[in-house]
């Protein structure tokens, strides 16, 4: 194999390693249920995805017909304490993910997640898919007290994960702002949670499968 020119790759969780839209979406379902508001198709919930659970919440309760604050502090902890009863029902790595994952091992990368998702679901999440052990450092949107697009996070994950070169891979505007706001190369995943065309990110790379990944990096400029 040829040599891959970074010693950490970072990656972002829902959208990016994990298609997490299904148990999403059966939360924000439940929630928005308890006031009679219809459900969403899955495919639905993807632009209302990467900002949060709040923001998740907001968005599907202004797609269905509205809401005020009281509406909104209702019914948060109703979608927060089903999505953590219920946290791996349908979310599986996107395809050519594990592979991906064994080559980068193989030649010797580290590999590290920082999301926004809260650590309350993130830690059970990767524990629940059983690929906890493979990643040196798990940042979560509440680790650091601060979220992407800030850099604090990425910088957290880097200095958790050992320290190195790093490229960080993700699916939304954070993920590719905050890897610019901390200094870092970046990639776009074509099949995530996209509000909008992935070449609207800006990244410096995109990918549209997770086979692209390894040979993307092995002719990355060192």
């Amino acid at each position: 194999m040829s040599s891959i020119p970074f010693d950490i790759v970072g990656f972002d969780l829902d959208g990016t390693l994990f298609d997490t839209s299904g148990d999403l979406a059966a939360a924000v379902n439940h929630a928005i249920g308890t006031i009679g508001r219809p459900p969403f198709p899955v495919a639905a919930i993807h632009p209302f995805v990467g900002k949060g659970a709040k923001v998740m919440l907001e968005r599907a309760l202004d797609a269905s017909g509205g809401y005020d604050a009281e509406t909104l502090a209702t019914l948060l902890p109703i979608l927060l304490d089903y999505y953590e009863q219920n946290l791996a029902i349908h979310s599986i790595p996107y395809p050519g993910l594990l592979d991906a994952m064994d080559a980068l091992t193989d030649a010797g990368v580290t590999l590290a997640i920082c999301t926004n998702k809260a650590e309350r679901f993130t830690i059970p999440l990767m524990h629940q898919i059983g690929l906890s052990d493979r990643f040196a450092a798990i940042v979560g949107g509440d680790t650091v007290g601060v979220a992407k697009p800030d850099p604090a996070p990425i910088h957290a994950m880097i200095e958790r994960a050992g320290g190195g070169r790093t490229i960080f891979v993700g699916d939304t505007i954070n993920d590719i702002a905050g890897a610019k706001n901390a200094g870092i190369a970046n990639i776009a995943v074509g099949f995530g949670f996209l509000d909008g065309p992935v070449e609207n990110l800006e990244a410096d790379a995109v990918i549209q499968h997770f086979d692209e990944l390894v040979p993307l990096l092995q002719r990355w400029p060192a």
